[in-house]
């Protein structure tokens, strides 16, 4: 025998909501609202991608358009010296510094959420110490690392003068065995704040039930973060390391400031943006056309993975439930 529901709550249960939810304004209301913000991204993303794979695809002599050529210029992207070797080496070097920028500032990302969570007096200016950095110019954080870095008068190398290290002094940014990983670690400074405040985010969404039940049934404090806590937090991982992988293969101002539009020392810090800066400004009479090429490819890698990484934690997150 099935039981039918009053009359009432059939009325609401039939009643359609407007907009997105019940207490959500209508679409009318939402439409102008987002229109600045869709109109911006138009302006400032699509139509540049657009215009790039437009431009990519003709002969340029300077700013003048010649005819069609189709994919020729990827081409010369991939046949002419050197951006036949300079291309791969910056690929590479932007892979590394995905690599070492993800393993160091998640790591200290979460250490420091994790610190702060239960801390009662300065949470607030901790926070706000580390999430400064990133308020700032990228240039200018480069420009004052390159001189706190600097082999003659900057700070690090009189420090370690002044307590009898000088055989740890050197040129950091001019040794091609420690340019890399200084820019690396000055990145990882740079962005700290930003996983930071997302991992706070996310160990603050998480009950306390569930911890409780967890302490309940025998699992410490380090099981209870293992299998409870890191799980739960799969989704603030996944944006994380899309929005990392996005800024490490986008980066330019920072590894400009610090080592020059060539990637110096020898190219041991050249990344996929100063080859593209380079090609666009240096690479002669055709340069429009090879430098769109490039763009064409960087955007390509740059969304293919986040799609197939978003993808993957999808499933990850699936899994929890």
């Amino acid at each position: 025998m099935s039981v039918k529901a009053p009359p009432t709550e059939r009325r609401l249960r039939s009643a359609p909501s407007k907009g997105v939810g019940r207490s959500a304004p209508p679409w009318g209301t939402l439409a102008l609202f987002l229109a600045p913000a869709f109109l911006l991204y138009a302006i400032f993303m699509v139509i540049p991608l657009v215009q790039a794979l437009f431009f990519s695809l003709f002969e340029w002599t300077g700013t003048a358009r010649g005819g069609f050529v189709g994919f020729r210029n990827f081409g010369e992207l991939f046949g002419r010296f050197p951006l036949n070797e300079q291309l791969p080496r910056d690929l590479w070097h932007n892979v590394i510094f995905f690599i070492g920028t993800m393993a160091i500032q998640v790591s200290l990302g979460l250490l420091f959420a994790v610190l702060l969570q239960g801390k009662r007096y300065g949470k607030s200016f901790l926070r706000t110490t580390y999430v400064l950095p990133f308020m700032i110019s990228p240039l200018v954080v480069g420009y004052v690392w390159s001189l706190i870095l600097n082999p003659t008068f900057g700070p690090v190398n009189s420090t370690l003068r002044s307590i009898g290290l000088d055989s740890l002094a050197r040129p950091w940014l001019g040794d091609p065995t420690t340019a890399f990983p200084v820019v690396i670690l000055v990145n990882v400074w740079y962005w700290l704040g930003f996983p930071m405040l997302l991992f706070a985010a996310g160990l603050a969404a998480i009950p306390e039930d569930y911890s409780e039940a967890a302490s309940i049934d025998g699992a410490g404090a380090w099981q209870t973060f293992r299998h409870v806590t890191l799980p739960l937090l799969t989704p603030v991982f996944g944006t994380v390391a899309i929005l990392t992988f996005i800024r490490s293969f986008n980066v330019f101002g920072l590894v400009w400031s610090l080592a020059g539009v060539d990637g110096n020392p020898a190219g041991a810090t050249d990344v996929l943006g100063l080859l593209f800066y380079r090609t666009a400004f240096r690479g002669g009479v055709d340069a429009f056309g090879v430098a769109s090429a490039l763009a064409v490819v960087m955007f390509a890698i740059i969304f293919g993975v986040s799609m197939l990484a978003r993808w993957w934690f999808n499933r990850l997150e699936e899994g929890l439930t």
